[in-house]
């Protein structure tokens, strides 16, 4: 199919003086029209400096508008635009490099030190504020590529919890699809106003609001880093309706005073995304009356697969809901069966939404790709009503003497303890079971190991009460804010099998 891949086009036609960006910072704002006009002085800049299509061009900075002057630059003229994760290590950002070997890199000020270290061959542009394009300099070019719907437009590097990262490839169709989806199944519309303060070099700071509000004429807000008191106040001064926020952010936000305070009347709905949602968060929004779900995703599809209705999630707590309107769902046990209502299998998804390939890895999009379904690698259930919830990442599932654990179920019960402020179980090697459960907390009060594992004896079958409990100061995360539980089972499988100490 050979068409207009270029929506923002269309969108301008539509509703050109609608605001279209908004940075909460500065207060700068854009319509849709002058969006449009930011992404053409930057994609003649990239045809000046050589950038044809198929090239990469990538930018290493905080939310900032020019993550979209990239990007719709990119979608004009077919280059594959790579938002490079700044809190990634020298060495695995030395790495992404290398591997995507961009030809040109926007680079925000704090991060010029670390870009001018490295020998790169790229040229870098200084994104020092918002006005950064009026300083380039470029000729005008006649722009006319054809561009296909399975180009590629994005590539986003995945946290390499196992090995390297991988740069996981999303066309032109992957992204649009993604965003009509979005917008049928969540009922986003033109009066959409959303904040985003997770990370846009992420598929859920990118994907999940920013691109979907776009397309249907919203309004986003960015902002570049997170305070929880800062994204209270900007829900409130920018009437923004809906919100993605992780778990780890929620977390700090109903521990504030504004939060507390804050009645929301625009927001129809938060949602959280990117792990695991503990039920103490659902239960904060509630005693409140705010609608609150969570959704599911992952950088490979979409990353949005869910849509629940809020009302649903009192008695389908944790449930992130049913298939949305264009993509399909299997959950497949190992022998390759589907399993019935309430049997635990693998998510696997289909949709126009999913990503071509991973780059430079032809085995490992092999071993996810299959038959035109994507293996996500993450256990489901879905109940007699057709609600799934997740369960947990297959590689992280224990198995100790022969039983089999999922983590998620023993984390919940624990963070529910009003003494444990966050909780993460994991199966550590051990020769008489294969694997024992491991707890690590971290607590807001007084508790001991033997209390603890009276608190889950309540509740919890024998074999799945942890056998040891870690006390941490606070629980290692990933660059997305996730808690590291591969840290955590590296570090700890030595101290288990030394055994030298037990509280940190």
């Amino acid at each position: 199919m050979h068409a207009n891949m270029d929506w923002l086009q269309s969108r301008v036609n539509i509703s050109p003086e609608r605001l279209a960006v908004v940075d909460a910072v500065t207060d700068d704002s854009w319509t849709y029209k002058e969006l449009h006009e930011r992404a053409n002085i930057i994609a003649n800049f990239f045809l000046t400096k050589g950038v044809e299509k198929g090239d990469r061009v990538a930018i290493l900075a905080p939310n900032h508008i020019g993550y979209l002057d990239f990007l719709f630059a990119c979608m004009r003229i077919g280059a594959i635009f790579i938002p490079l994760n700044w809190r990634l290590g020298e060495d695995e950002l030395t790495y992404v490099l290398q591997d995507c070997e961009p030809k040109i890199i926007g680079v925000a000020p704090s991060f010029l030190h670390r870009v001018n270290q490295m020998v790169i061959d790229a040229v870098i542009i200084n994104i020092d504020n918002n006005d950064y394009g009026k300083k380039l300099d470029y000729e005008r070019h006649h722009i006319k590529v054809e561009l296909d719907e399975a180009d590629p437009l994005v590539m986003i590097y995945t946290g390499g919890t196992t090995g390297r990262p991988k740069g996981v490839v999303l066309s032109h169709r992957s992204i649009l699809w993604n965003a009509l989806n979005t917008i049928v199944s969540w009922d986003i519309g033109a009066d959409d106003v959303t904040l985003i303060s997770t990370p846009m070099f992420h598929t859920g700071g990118l994907n999940v609001y920013t691109l979907p509000l776009l397309l249907a004429g919203g309004k986003v807000v960015l902002s570049p880093d997170f305070k929880p008191d800062k994204a209270i106040k900007d829900l409130i001064k920018y009437k923004c309706t809906v919100v993605l926020f992780v778990p780890t952010m929620y977390h700090m936000i109903i521990q504030t005073k504004e939060f507390g305070e804050a009645t929301f009347p625009d927001i129809r709905v938060f949602v959280s995304g990117g792990a695991p949602c503990p039920h103490k968060i659902y239960d904060a929004f509630r005693e409140k009356g705010l609608a609150f779900k969570e959704g599911y995703g992952l950088t490979e599809a979409g990353p949005n697969n869910f849509y629940i209705d809020p009302v649903d999630t009192v008695r389908k707590i944790g449930s992130v809901g049913k298939p949305m309107v264009f993509n399909d769902i299997k959950i497949v046990k190992d022998d390759g069966m589907c399993a019935d209502a309430n049997e635990v299998g693998e998510l696997v998804v289909r949709g126009y939404h999913a990503f071509e390939y991973y780059w430079n890895k032809p085995k490992e999009t092999a071993e996810v790709i299959k038959d035109g379904w994507v293996y996500t690698g993450d256990l489901v259930k879905q109940d007699e009503d057709g609600y799934v919830y997740i369960v947990g990442r297959k590689k992280d599932m224990i198995i100790t003497g022969g039983e089999n654990v999922y983590p998620l179920e023993i984390e919940h019960w624990l963070e529910a303890h009003d003494l444990i402020d966050e909780a993460a179980v994991v199966g550590l090697p051990d020769e008489k079971w294969g694997e024992i459960v491991t707890g690590f907390v971290s607590l807001r009060g007084e508790l001991t190991e033997e209390e603890l594992k009276d608190y889950c004896n309540q509740k919890l079958t024998r074999y799945k009460v942890p056998k040891t409990f870690y006390f941490l100061q606070e629980l290692p995360k990933t660059h997305v804010g996730k808690i590291d539980k591969a840290s955590l089972r590296s570090e700890y499988s030595i101290k288990e099998c030394t055994n030298l100490y037990r509280k940190e």
